[in-house]
């Protein structure tokens, strides 16, 4: 019995805490509808899915703002309803169409995907973005370079080459892309310490010790007994003003 107890303890060890097997891709995303995701919009409570942004249509997540009569600075987020830790998550991604009427000129072809959030609930029904570490999606403009899968820091900082990195965002060395074609990017997450981005299988950053931001005001509600760093959080998906979709969001959680 005491042998039998242990196999199966082993047997637990190796299922997560969404029930799927360690070390196996698992989809967020079920291609049917957003069941278990949640928006939050600027000016919007949580769960508050203006215009349709966020929707499901032939098997693929799309951001579009056909119900848009003017972006307005309304950008969002949809959030997948666990947190998680340690994982490596992928998604495949592509820019379609054209920018939403009144959309920042530097939304152009601007989307992300956010690791290491705060939850929806928590954001102020005015917050542009959550706290949270940006793995940022850009598309080309026809000519010259603009890579993708930087990062941007909304009320974060972290650690690249030893040194505390406090500007808002860092280029990749990702090629670009200047189509609508299907990219893959993946973000290897290992809770407080190093974080990979790999775009279409090659890594083109790499990052370590994500954590709040003292100095911002969002990041500041969240800090606890003045511990700074962020061992795991919530993912989202980004609605900057320009249309995007995902045919793929799926994650392989590491311990």
């Amino acid at each position: 019995m005491a042998l039998a107890g242990q196999w199966i303890v082993l047997a637990f060890s190796f299922l997560l805490a969404d029930g799927a097997p360690q070390g196996e891709w698992k989809p967020l995303f079920n291609g049917k509808d957003l069941s278990g995701w949640t928006p939050k919009i600027k000016g919007y409570d949580a769960g508050e899915n203006f215009a349709d942004t966020f929707r499901v249509e032939d098997g693929v997540l799309k951001v579009s703002y056909d119900g848009y009569d003017k972006f307005d600075r309304r950008f969002g987020h949809l959030f997948y309803e666990h947190p998680y830790s340690d994982y490596i998550l992928r998604v495949e991604y592509r820019f379609v169409g054209d920018q939403a009427p009144g959309g920042e000129g530097w939304a152009f072809k601007n989307s992300g995907v956010m690791v290491h959030g705060q939850t929806p609930e928590t954001m102020t029904k005015n917050q542009a973005f959550p706290v949270s570490i940006e793995v940022q999606l850009l598309g080309g403009k026809g000519s010259g370079s603009r890579p993708t899968a930087n990062l941007c820091t909304p009320g974060t900082n972290v650690v690249m080459d030893g040194k505390l990195l406090t500007r808002h965002c860092t280029d990749s060395k990702s090629k670009t892309f200047h189509g609508e074609e299907w990219v893959t990017a993946e973000i290897e997450v290992h809770g407080d310490g190093k974080i990979i981005h790999r775009v279409n299988g090659e890594e083109v950053m790499q990052y370590e010790q994500p954590q709040l931001d003292p100095k911002d005001k969002d990041a500041q509600k969240l800090i606890k007994s003045d511990h700074l760093l962020l061992d795991g959080g919530t993912i989202s998906l980004q609605s900057e003003s320009h249309p995007i979709e995902f045919r793929k969001v799926e994650i392989k959680e590491l311990k």
